[in-house]
């Protein structure tokens, strides 16, 4: 299973509309509104890094979405300390 956070900045006042395409797309696990710089992250996953990679793009498509920051997230093959 491939993951990633994104980092999105949407237009002025359509946090709600973004937010309900968002939760139209089942591979969205979680979706949060912030106020700060960015105005959501979101935790996605897939099953191959291309289906994430495709996906990332589908979300950066979405209308109102002005800039995103993806973050990969890689896998070890060894212990987190």
């Amino acid at each position: 299973m491939e993951k990633a956070y994104m980092l999105l900045t949407v237009e002025m006042g359509s946090g709600k509309e973004v937010s309900n395409v968002l939760d139209e797309i089942p591979d969205v696990k979680e979706a949060y509104q912030l106020h700060g710089v960015y105005d959501f992250i979101i935790y996605v996953e897939a099953e191959t890094l291309q289906e994430l990679k495709d996906l990332i793009s589908r979300i950066r498509d979405i209308g109102k979405i002005r800039s995103t920051l993806s973050l990969i997230c890689i896998k070890e093959n060894r212990p987190i300390l």
